[in-house]
């Protein structure tokens, strides 16, 4: 494992593999949803009767900052229909030259832009590789170098498709300007998620288990590849917005207009958060961050791995 824990040094150090052929800085409109100029409820006025609060450890009252339900207008605009992925962060980092998220070595992510170095290793060193780094849930033993490497570009094509996360604010938000995007508004993301009927879901009004990735169902790498959930899609067909990754979105944690709650943490300090991650407390904690109104808000330097991101444009 020595070996191969230079080599990925070397692979950091090195530089970054430059991505598939073309400049594509605009991703095609045809993976962005157009959500309609006009008036949309935003926030709620719901109040917590159950007094479960303290059972779940909330770091605030329950509603409150969502506080008081209003119309807001808002222009049209585009929204990624699936959150930021893996591969799409990739090419990013390959053409600007910025570190990797923590994740990517966490789970091996990172030799995927030099592959070139798997092919410099025995077939012994391979096989512990296969084990402590990739995972692999088989019996290496015996394995050939060739099946070993099939299995582990597996691996790679997975993890291709998952919502890139580890990534802080601003590492969001220099991707999305890198792309001519810019993240959503915190009323854009809540709009595009539901619609113009006030949904309390981005499917409709009640909540079930098993239509967004809550962490309930076993995913190897807790988020699923995006858009696995045909059922977690809103009334513009944007996908993944109850569940699968929490959000970055552009805007400060504030209070909405008019608003009587005060909280300490209000202020531009942290930056709001939208949607569920793939890690819950039971089912009532799942149903209540799975809402479409639901706030959170983190520390922009923060990267969690349950946190990711989509632009706006």
């Amino acid at each position: 494992m020595r070996r191969f824990k230079l080599m990925v040094a070397m692979a950091l150090c090195m530089p970054m593999l430059s991505a598939a052929a073309g400049d594509n800085h605009v991703s095609a409109d045809a993976d962005m949803a157009k959500i309609e100029a006009g008036d949309f409820t935003m926030g709620s006025n719901k109040v917590d009767r159950s007094k479960k609060v303290g059972e779940f450890g909330a770091a605030k009252p329950w509603y409150q900052d969502e506080h008081p339900e209003h119309k807001v207008k808002l222009n049209a605009f585009m929204l990624d229909k699936y959150e930021v992925t893996n591969s799409q962060y990739r090419e990013f980092m390959a053409k600007n030259n910025v570190p990797p998220p923590d994740r990517w070595m966490e789970t091996g992510y990172i030799i995927s832009m030099k592959k070139d170095k798997l092919l410099a290793l025995d077939v012994e060193e391979l096989r512990k590789a296969a084990v402590k780094v990739f995972h692999l849930d088989m019996d290496t033993r015996a394995m050939s170098k060739e099946d070993l490497l099939k299995e582990i570009d597996k691996k790679f094509i997975t993890i291709d498709k998952l919502p890139v996360t580890t990534v802080s604010w601003h590492d969001a938000d220099a991707y999305c300007k890198w792309r001519n995007k810019r993240l959503p508004t915190e009323a854009e993301w809540e709009k595009a998620a539901r619609g113009t009927k006030a949904l309390e879901f981005p499917w409709g009004e009640e909540w079930q288990a098993g239509l967004s990735n809550t962490g309930e169902e076993s995913w190897e790498y807790g988020a699923a590849p995006v858009g696995s959930y045909k059922t977690d899609k809103s009334p513009y067909d944007v996908y993944d917005m109850a569940g699968n990754v929490r959000e970055w979105v552009a805007d400060w944690y504030k209070p909405y207009p008019g608003a009587v709650y005060k909280s300490p943490d209000f202020g531009e300090k942290h930056k709001v958060v939208r949607g569920a991650g793939s890690g819950g407390q039971g089912h009532y904690a799942l149903s209540l961050f799975q809402r479409t109104a639901y706030r959170g808000y983190l520390d922009p330097s923060t990267r969690y791995t349950d946190v990711g991101f989509r632009c706006a444009r």
